[in-house]
């Protein structure tokens, strides 16, 4: 006898691991995400000498990237709502193939930046599409672990682009402009991508349309076979089509105007899914990601070493990032959020404290260490709450008929804060390295009432609740 379940209840576990291969496929776009964001970390040094540039040059070039996502970002939605989520995971995954090619064979700084920012489009469309197609797809029993693929995703990215960068640097004797396949060993780096980006494309043709965006389109019978794909067959189809199609019809497509309102222009949700991007930023994340052999070699690490440092912390990046996806679903979005904030907190304080040590471009051994365990903690803090916490939200928190623009807007703050961070790290580290992670620390200890008074829990609800 067939169990017939009502529309939004889970479905038995039957289909989870078709549902954990599509959630996977479309998580690619994180991993790319996280591996080209990461990847550079190798090539800053090499890229300087090459071209001859300064610290201030050098960070636009680490950060131009970072503005073509920005713009990735705020396209995606309403492209997604007009051509289909998976079209704009193959326009991403092309727009990342040719990124990675011309990275790997740039004439000259100025052809580097272009290709870079043209990866960057990718990257932003990738970040937009990736949570809210699997929101959409995943069953809501599940959907806040699955949801924590996207930063699973992203760690994982993360490491692989520093082991693949410290296995070249070995292969090239150390040297990051020395020879290897033809080419200077930052531009092997560069050119990896290509791999996974070719992957990414190619599993896009693999996985479902969102039954939400077939049904927009008209394709019920299809909507219908994806929603028995995911949510299982026992589950009520006309009733699970009719409850989307509810909510679709008391919408319109999303644009920029439908989220004005309230008292500060934009609408309140809207401020707080800003907030919870701009704050994932302004912690100091991804100097952790762009600069950290940089940072360690100027304060006394050799060039092998900082390498090897910067692959263990994105090995940490993934254990805190496993944490969070057990406890996401279980003790909720706030207070791992909440956690994670006062974990950060004290880490970058006690960074700051260390750095407060440096004279002469080296540390005290005493003060190095706590350097280098603050900076491990700082990371695992990050990713078991921030780093999930927020890409989960920001698929669930939107009402329906607001959700895909207000995600282009969230994630396009995310990337201009992104920017902001990224591009004044090696002016800022100049002035005053101390200084630069008491700011960090502030921003972190700052969200916590952001999160207390602002941001809802959305644990356990479906996305036609949310408004």
């Amino acid at each position: 006898m067939t169990t017939t379940l009502a529309p939004g209840k889970a479905a038995p576990s039957d289909n989870l691991g078709h549902v954990i291969f599509i959630t996977a496929a479309a998580a690619m776009g994180g991993f790319l995400f996280g591996y080209d964001s990461s990847v550079i970390n190798g090539a800053v040094t090499a890229i300087q000498h090459r071209y001859h540039v300064g610290s201030a040059e050098l960070a636009q070039v680490v950060a131009v990237a970072l503005i073509g996502s920005a713009i990735g970002a705020a396209l995606a939605g309403r492209t997604a709502d007009r051509i289909g989520r998976i079209r704009v995971m193959q326009i991403a995954a092309a727009l990342f193939t040719i990124s990675a090619v011309g990275s790997a064979l740039p004439f000259s700084l100025w052809d580097l930046v272009l290709w870079r920012t043209l990866g960057g489009i990718g990257i932003g469309m990738a970040s937009v599409i990736g949570p809210a197609y699997i929101a959409e797809v995943a069953p809501p029993a599940y959907r806040g672990r699955l949801g924590s693929f996207q930063q699973a995703a992203i760690v994982v990215g993360i490491a692989i682009s520093q082991l693949v960068n410290w296995g070249i640097l070995q292969a090239a004797h150390g040297d990051q402009r020395g020879h290897l396949l033809g080419l200077e060993a930052w531009q092997v780096m560069l050119g990896v991508m290509v791999v996974p980006a070719a992957l990414y494309g190619l599993l896009s043709f693999a996985i479902p349309e969102s039954p939400r965006f077939l049904i927009s389109a008209g394709r019920i019978d299809r909507a219908k076979a994806v929603i028995a794909e995911v949510e299982g067959p026992g589950t009520d189809l006309d009733a699970r089509v009719a409850q989307i199609d509810a909510a679709m019809r008391s919408e319109h497509r999303s644009t920029f105007r439908d989220l004005l309102g309230g008292r500060f222009g934009l609408l309140p949700v809207v401020w707080v899914g800003i907030g919870l991007s701009v704050f994932q930023q302004l912690v100091g994340i991804n100097v952790a990601f762009y600069y950290s052999s940089t940072l360690w070699q100027s304060v006394g690490v050799d060039p092998s070493s900082s390498f090897f440092y910067s692959f263990t912390t994105s090995i940490i990046n993934i254990v805190g990032t496993v944490v969070a996806i057990v406890l996401v679903d279980r003790i909720g979005r706030k207070p791992l959020a909440l956690i994670g904030s006062v974990g950060m907190t004290v880490a970058l304080a006690l960074e700051a404290w260390a750095f407060s040590w440096l004279h002469g471009g080296t540390l005290p051994h005493a003060q190095g260490v706590v350097a280098l365990v603050a900076a491990h903690a700082f990371v695992f803090f990050f990713a078991m709450s921030w780093g999930v916490v927020v890409w989960v939200m920001l698929g669930e928190m939107f009402p329906n008929r607001i959700r895909a623009a207000a995600l282009g807007v969230a994630a396009a703050a995310q990337w201009i804060a992104n920017w902001a961070i990224t591009a004044s790290f090696p002016s800022l580290s100049g002035w005053n390295l101390t200084a630069t992670y008491v700011i960090y620390a502030a921003f972190a200890l700052l969200s916590v009432p952001f999160v207390l008074r602002f941001v809802p829990e959305t644990k356990g609800k479906t996305l036609e609740e949310m408004g």
